[in-house]
This record gives structure tokens, sequence and C-alpha cells, in this order.
């Protein structure tokens, strides 16, 4: 009898931390590797040169980036549990990475790093995934958009070709530093910054597949050699940049400096998980899929111990890199696998031409890194939200700018905890919260309800919200929604598992369907329960949207889809009965 029972409540335990690759193994066919060997291509290229600038701007040499990108892309997409997660070294760890390098050095970086992926192997298995979600937004904006200005700050002196031997760490020092050196200004420089600037702005409108980064690195880079223009680059910063992943090698261990690092190493690995499980709920959505949150933190956790080994920085799930992927045709792990494969053989076969790219081409590439982390409509909305929130926001994004990110993280979650409570107290659906915090134990293939399960037609995109509309993926979502190759013609956001929607996703809402008209493109709802459809009237959302396009279960959403484009309608799809609770009818 224990024998049996010990069976019966293990075996979803084994199911809950097997990664997401083995789990669809049997799906696996020739055409669905080969589209996911092409989706993995494109990532590839597009994280070539964001590897390349966020390791110069972490303060190490460029290689290391690729190692990153190689090592630990591999082995999130292998250990994951998300079937679409693209990982790899992000601009959330820059200014962290910077202020260890320069205190404890590549050692010191090293430990750090493999410290804070014993963290969250540590979360992942103590089933921490679902937690992330109630960090309040205030506190990830706060930092998120003080990182932003730390890394446009750091930029300037390459961009505009300033000649001063170190720029000083701190913000207020880096600025007056600037403006004391700003005669020796190199006009050179400034050119190919603002060449590179320009043509990752407009590239978009030529085409999307191919990133503009890379093309900005490739113009600058062959205009420098071209007119011999004096310009820093990386083999005149950095010398030669090595074409191989080199030996594991264990760092040096010191406990004096290992107690030292503990908050730093918790701070990587909370920004870690933070972004990577964010990544992963807007994937969800894009592909109709749900991910395995706490295989997905000990998947991160296993690649910041083994990437650091041979050399690599901290990787996180990257929101830009994993959109890429799904807008390209990747449905499973294999291309993230095929990503790592791909920077692999760029820096073998091309990684030795990597040491001409310009400094001010790079700089530039940084620079709208920061723009877009810097999520300036947001924080402006949220000045106006509670005053609690405010406080929150602006605590968090001042000891970020002006003093260290450790202790903003620190006071940032110190106040978290407190809104946490509150918030949690105001709530009395207990069932809500419970289902919040469980983990996804099983495939999404066994909901008879997923949108894998129907047909949906060409010009048709299908977005799913899983669990409350919450502030953490909201401006994930709009970001996601920005990179795709051509809008649709229709876009279909399924509200099944939206049990309720606050300030921030009715904004987003207001947002999406702004964009959605400005792109032509029709919106519908589907699925919508009782709060978020009030929600909506109230807002006046409802009658913007249109009552013709809001739906109580995807088949009629889908039909009314067809019908608009012209196709015969299929009706109920599946011959099942659906839950009450997620297709509910539309009431008054």
């Amino acid at each position: 009898m224990p024998a049996k029972g010990y069976t019966v409540h293990f075996f979803p335990t084994l199911i809950m931390f097997k990664p997401k690759l083995f789990s669809i193994l049997p799906e696996l066919t020739p055409d669905r590797i080969m589209k996911d060997v092409v989706a993995g291509v494109m990532v590839g290229i597009v994280a070539l040169p964001l590897a390349i600038a966020f390791a110069i701007a972490s303060g190490v040499s460029p290689e290391k980036g690729l190692i990153s990108a190689v090592v630990g892309g591999f082995l999130v997409s292998f250990l994951g549990g998300s079937r679409v997660q693209i990982g790899g070294p992000t601009g959330a760890f820059i200014v962290i990475l910077y202020g260890i390098v320069q205190q404890y050095g590549i050692n010191g970086l090293m430990l750090a790093t493999i410290m804070s992926g014993i963290i969250l192997m540590i979360m992942g298995f103590a089933q921490f995934g679902s937690l992330i979600k109630f960090i309040p937004y205030p506190v990830i904006v706060g930092f998120t958009s003080g990182i932003a200005v730390i890394i446009f700050s750091s930029q300037i002196k390459d961009f505009l070709g300033l000649a001063i031997e170190k720029v000083p760490a701190d913000f207020i020092g880096k600025w007056t530093a600037y403006g004391r050196n700003l005669p020796t200004l190199d006009l050179s420089s400034l050119m190919i910054g603002m060449l590179a600037l320009l043509i990752i702005l407009f590239w978009p409108k030529i085409s999307r597949k191919i990133p503009g980064s890379l093309i900005a690195i490739i113009v600058t880079t062959l205009t420098v050699q071209y007119f011999h223009l004096h310009v820093a680059t990386i083999e005149s910063r950095f010398g030669e940049i090595p074409s191989m992943i080199p030996v594991p090698s264990l760092p040096f261990f010191d406990f004096a400096t290992i107690r030292q690092l503990i908050m730093p190493a918790t701070t990587i690995a909370l920004l870690g998980a933070i972004e990577a499980l964010l990544s992963a709920v807007v994937a969800d959505g894009m592909i109709g899929s749900r991910h395995k949150s706490n295989m997905e933190l000990i998947a991160q956790g296993a690649a910041n111990i083994i990437t650091p080994l041979f050399g690599g920085l901290p990787v996180t799930g990257a929101i830009a890199r994993t959109a890429t992927n799904v807008k390209n045709g990747g449905r499973t792990p294999i291309a993230g696998i095929i990503h790592a494969v791909t920077l692999l053989l760029i820096m073998l076969l091309f990684g030795k031409w990597a040491k001409l790219i310009p400094m001010p081409a790079l700089a530039a590439i940084l620079i709208i890194v920061a723009w877009n982390m810097s999520e300036i409509k947001v924080f402006q909305e949220l000045l106006k939200s509670p005053r609690s929130d405010v406080v929150v926001l602006l605590t968090t994004f001042g000891l970020t700018v002006v003093f260290d990110l450790t202790l903003a993280i620190e006071i940032g979650m110190l106040l978290s905890v407190v809104l946490f409570m509150q918030r949690m107290a105001q709530l009395s659906n207990v069932g809500i919260i419970t289902k919040d915090l469980k983990d996804s134990d099983s495939d999404e293939e066994e909901d008879p309800n997923t949108i894998v399960t129907r047909k949906v037609p060409d010009g048709v995109e299908v977005f799913e919200f899983n669990g409350p509309f919450f502030f953490g993926a909201a401006s994930k979502f709009r970001e996601a929604m920005h990179i795709v190759e051509k809008a649709p013609k229709i876009r279909i956001i399924r509200m099944r598992n939206v049990l309720s929607i606050d300030a921030t996703g009715l904004n987003l809402m207001k947002e999406l369907l702004k964009d959605c008209r400005k792109a032509e493109t029709r919106l519908i709802l589907s699925g919508v329960h009782a709060q978020p459809l009030f929600a909506l009237q109230q807002y006046g959302l409802y009658d913007d949207i249109g009552e013709e396009n809001i739906f109580g279960n995807i088949d009629d959403a889908l039909d009314h889809a067809r019908e608009i484009l012209g196709q015969p309608k299929l009706g109920r799809q599946l011959n099942f009965v659906p839950s009450v609770e997620r297709e509910k009818n539309l009431t008054s």
C-alpha cells in the first residue's frame, strides 16, 4: 500500500519536472522539424548582434556573449518548460554584471552566475514559478526603466567617440565626465553611430525577416573599412576574437567573495526568473500553449550553472527573440536548439570578422535596446495610479539609477511583499488565487478546447491569455505583437481563462484596439467572462470593439472570422461537451 500511494503522488511530480521537449517528441514530424529549423536559423541571425553588444556593455569581451547564447540558449530549450522560449544574454543583466566585473573581476562574475543558477533551481524545485506574477508591476517597471536609463548612459562615450580613458561607474559621475569631455567629440564616430541608428529604425519598413541591427553592423563595418575612418572597433578595444568554444573550467572559490556575492547573485536570479516567465506567458498566448513555470526555472538555473564554466554570462528568456521564433513558425524546442547551433556555426566560421565591427554601431544597438526597455508610456500611465504604486515606482526607479540595482531590488521586493499581502487580503475568491499559484503539470494537448485542435484560417491570429490579465504580461504582450512580418487581417483575443482584468489590462486592450485599427486588423474577443465583460462596458471598450465582435466561445469567433474573410463556417469543430467555466455564453 505505501508503495502504491507513493507512486500515485510521485508520478504527477515527475510530469511537472519533465522538459517540454520530451513531452512533444511524439508529435515531431519531418515537416514540423523543418519549420522549426527555419525559425531557429532566423532567430540565430537576430541574436548575433545582440549577444555581442550585451557582452561588451557588461564589461567583458564580445565572444562571451556568443558563448552565452550558444551554451545557455541550447540548455534553456533542451531542458525548459516552454515550447518556444529562446534563451540568451539580455539587457536586463547589463547593469548588475558590469558592477560585478568592475568590483570582483571575471572570476567573481562566474561565481555570481553559478550562484544565481543554484538559486533558480531551488526556486523551481520549490515550485515558486507561479509566484513571480504577484510581484507588483510598479517594481518591475521601476527597475526595468532604471536599467534602460543606465544602459543609455553607458553608451554615450562610444556613440560620440569621446576621449575618456575611464568612464565613472556612478550615474552622476558619468554625465559630469561627458559634459567635461564634450569638446573631444569625434565626428566620424557620431556619423557611424547615427547611420546605425537610422538603419535600425527604418529597416523594418523594408523587411522584418532580417533584423535591422544586423544590417546596421554590416553597413557600418563596410563603411569604416572602405573610407578608412578612424573609429574605435572591437579589434582596437579587445583585440582578436576567439572563434571557438573554450574548454570548461571551474572558477576559484573564495568563501569571503561568495558571501559578498550573495545579494548580486540573488538579484541576477530574480531578474532572470521575471524575464523568463513573463516571456513564457506571452509566448503561451501567441501559440495557445501552456508552459511549465517551475521546469522553466530549473532550466534557467541549469543554464546559469553550466554557461559560466565556458566563460559565458547569465542567460534568461528573451521576449523579442522568442516572439521572432513564433512569428517565423517555431513551435517546439527544436527551434531554440537550432538557434544555438546557428550561432555556434557563425562563431566558428565568421567570428574572426566580428573584430571589425565599429563600437559606435554597437552603441546604437544598445541605445535602441534601452529605448525598448524604458517603457515610457507605461511609466507615464503608472504615474496616474494610486499614490502607493507611484511611490513604489519612483523609489525603485530612483534607487536603480542613482544608487545600485541590488539595493533597488531589495527595497522593491520588500515593498512588493507589503503590497502583495494588502492586495491578497482584498481578494475574496480563494479559488482564483489557488488556481493562479498552481503550475501546469500536464501538457496542453490534454485540453480539448486548445487552439491547436482548431482550424485557424489564413490571415487570422489567435492570442490566448491564461489566468488573470495580470500587469506583468501586459506590456510584454504588446511588445510581442509588434514583432510580426505583416499584420493579420483578424486578431482573436481568447479570454476563456481570464476571470478578472485590471486597469492595466483595460488600457492595453484600448491600445491594442487602436493598433488594430491603424493596421486595418479586425479585433475579436472570445470567451469573455462576467467581470471582464462588465469592465469593458464600464471602460467604454465594449461599444468600441462592437457587440458583434464579442463571442462566448472560440468556435463562434472563428466562424465570424471566416464570414469576414468570405469563407464557409465550420461550427463547433470537436464533438465534446465543453466546460461550463471555459465556454459559458455571454450574459447581459
